[in-house]
């Protein structure tokens, strides 16, 4: 995979991305690129265009894995890229049988440092001008085809099968939105009340005159990102383009 650099004294500090121009970025993705098949790369640059941080999903201490595990998957196949996992009293490690390797095709952040890490997580994505939208089923919650999906970029909340979320969690979403349902049962489980609110509100989004794309920064971001996760030796090579420029 190296060609030859196996021994070569490699010491160069990487650059952060948030430091490089697009230029740069453009220059390190297409290096990257020779590394696997011109079919591969089409579908990295064809799976890049249909993503999108209009949507992002928050999991608030979610204790059953192959669920979020699950929710992982959707997210990947609906195009969000963004999932926000809180872990306030139940640790989350991705269950690979279900999440299939899509963990790694996903942007994932935890929230496990602070004593309240549902208000830390939600009010970031405050500050990062998300709608915050509680997935409830209460009589009084939006049903999904009433929501406006023009309204702004939202983040969709999701708890525990059991509790639901938190009075807290609650308490900080100024919207909310539920699954229209005509059984004996209260809920569907998180897998698929994710995966339903995913696909009405990805299918309804790029129905709308919404910029819900990735910006072309946003995009090499993402893409340098899928080739680190999936490159052997990824970090060498990222030195050794830097070393010899």
């Amino acid at each position: 995979m190296l060609n030859g650099l196996a021994g070569m004294t490699l010491n160069m500090t990487i650059m952060s991305d948030t430091r490089k121009s697009i230029s740069e970025k453009m220059q390190l993705r297409d290096y990257f690129s020779s590394f696997i098949s011109d079919r591969r790369f089409a579908l990295f640059n064809r799976v890049i265009r249909n993503r999108t941080r209009y949507i992002c999903l928050v999991l608030e201490d979610i204790y059953q894995p192959h669920n979020a595990s699950a929710v992982l998957r959707s997210c990947d196949c609906f195009g969000v890229q963004d999932i926000h996992i809180i872990e306030n009293q139940n640790l989350y490690e991705v269950n690979p049988d279900v999440a299939l390797g899509s963990s790694q095709w996903l942007t994932i952040k935890k929230y496990n440092g602070n004593v309240d890490n549902t208000e830390s997580c939600l009010t970031q994505l405050i500050k990062d001008g998300y709608r915050i939208v509680a997935t409830t089923p209460r009589e009084d919650a939006v049903q999904l085809d009433e929501f406006d999906v023009t309204a702004g970029k939202f983040a969709l909340l999701f708890g525990t099968e059991k509790d639901g979320l938190t009075a807290n969690a609650m308490q900080i979403a100024k919207e909310s939105v539920r699954i229209p349902m005509i059984g004996f049962t209260e809920s569907f489980n998180i897998s698929v009340s994710a995966a339903l609110c995913l696909y009405h509100f990805t299918t309804a989004l790029r129905k709308q005159d919404v910029k819900w794309e990735l910006s072309e920064d946003e995009m090499l971001d993402v893409q340098l990102e899928w080739f680190r996760s999936t490159l052997k030796d990824s970090q060498k090579l990222e030195e050794w383009f830097y070393n010899k420029k």
